[in-house]
């Protein structure tokens, strides 16, 4: 600011320092004796007296108001039209900057999508997002650490408490999540690591082990008598086929009885957890746990101190883990945008819908904000800051206006003085 100011001053000088130098000129030439170089030289010195003043006051009147008879209500032009200024800037940004048009473009020129996928593929950008993720992190944590947060958090946490049906959200949960046989799925994938397990030699060792235990702790005459480990070792074999034999059969059997039985058993439970005032009373009662036992909450805040701790060590270390995490989170995504043209097609797409739909009301939004700051800014506030930002520009206008005048002053004096040359010659 205070160089700003400085600049200005300068330039101020400048104009009032060149339009000083033309007026002595033409104090002086007024004293000499009239001649054609003499009343050449003052008829520029006057021209240009012209030119600056001319321009002084077109330059001034922006910011000021000069006392003049009849023109002195068109000075001060920004302090008195600033509510104007300010509707006029809100609806220029509104409509020509923020219309949906204008950024369909912006998105179609720049394919935000590939920028996007370039930026984070470069290894300085990921691991500078990751810092800035520990940072927004780190800042989230010692803002909950404040007394006045984690009692608004209490608070709120005990009023949604008591206010939900925890048996009938337990079975809106459930429904939710085995609807369209999600929860078929679910048993698949869990037989399919269970039969996994089943093939590793751990687990046949472990089997094994277990029916040699079986034997000498339930038949200890005939275990002595009998080749256990061979027994254990078959058993643990024939365990194994027959389990992957059964799951190979329900994962290609969709009306297998054992999904049916899940279907059921999953309905009952739904119904139970809607209608059943035994489910209702543990609802309630796992409510009045949650919300008044306070050797939970003492371990619940705690177990929270002590994660919040180790977090807050981690999003401070330089080498912080979760930083690490969200650098290779991001290279992750630079590279499936990189990699994925039909991802970064989607990606753009989606922007654009974002762009046409969102666009009327956030550019609504932000000319608002514009013409209400602008509104409440002080008048005189307003000219000072705009003078200091473009008052020095402004001033080469007093030195062009000087010196333009001149040029047309010595034009004027050179075409006034042609009939005289021609008659000379």
């Amino acid at each position: 600011m205070q160089e700003q100011t400085l600049a200005l001053k300068r330039a101020k000088r400048q104009a009032l320092g060149l339009l000083i130098a033309v007026a002595l000129v033409f104090a002086a030439t007024s004293f000499m004796a009239p001649s054609l170089w003499v009343r050449c030289v003052q008829a520029v010195a006057e021209a240009a007296m012209v030119g600056a003043l001319a321009d002084w006051f077109a330059v001034t009147a922006l910011f000021r108001r000069i006392p003049l008879p009849w023109v002195g209500r068109h000075t001060a032009i920004i302090p008195r039209n600033k509510d104007r200024i300010g509707d006029n800037l809100a609806h220029f940004v509104r409509d020509r900057f923020l219309d949906p048009a204008s950024l369909l473009a912006l998105i179609r020129k720049h394919d935000p999508a590939q920028w996007l996928a370039s930026w984070l593929t470069a290894p300085a950008h990921s691991a500078m997002l990751g810092r800035q993720v520990a940072r927004l992190a780190l800042a989230a944590l010692e803002l909950v650490q404040d007394r006045q947060v984690q009692r608004f958090l209490t608070q709120s946490l005990r009023a949604v408490l008591s206010q939900v049906d925890l048996s009938r959200a337990a079975a809106s949960l459930l429904t939710a999540l085995t609807q369209g046989g999600r929860h078929q799925v679910l048993l698949d994938d869990v037989l399919a690591r269970i039969a996994a397990i089943m093939q590793t030699a751990n687990t046949r060792e472990f089997i094994a082990a277990s029916i040699v235990e079986w034997l000498k702790r339930e038949h200890p005459l005939k275990e002595k008598m009998l080749p256990s480990d061979w027994l254990g070792d078959k058993g643990a074999e024939l365990i194994a086929q027959a389990l992957e034999s059964l799951f190979d059969d329900i994962a290609h059997n969709p009306e297998h009885r054992v999904r049916e039985a899940l279907d059921a058993a999953v309905a009952r439970l739904i119904e139970r957890l809607q209608t059943d005032p035994d489910f209702a009373e543990r609802a309630e009662q796992l409510r009045h746990y949650l919300l008044h036992d306070e050797k939970l909450a003492g371990y619940l805040q705690a177990l929270w101190t002590q994660l919040r701790q180790r977090l807050q060590a981690d999003l401070a270390d330089e080498h912080s883990h979760i930083a690490r995490k969200a650098a290779a989170m991001g290279r992750w995504l630079g590279q499936s945008l990189a990699a994925d043209p039909a991802l970064r097609q989607s990606m753009n797409a989606r922007l654009e819908r974002w762009a046409a739909t969102l666009a009327p009301d956030v550019a609504q939004f932000l000319a608002e904000h514009i013409s209400d700051t602008v509104k409440r800014w002080d008048a005189a506030e307003l000219s000072h800051l705009i003078e200091l930002h473009i008052g020095k520009d402004l001033q080469f206008i007093r030195i062009n206006g000087t010196l333009v005048g001149g040029a047309i002053g010595l034009l004027l004096f050179v075409l006034a003085q042609l009939p005289q040359w021609w008659a000379a010659l």
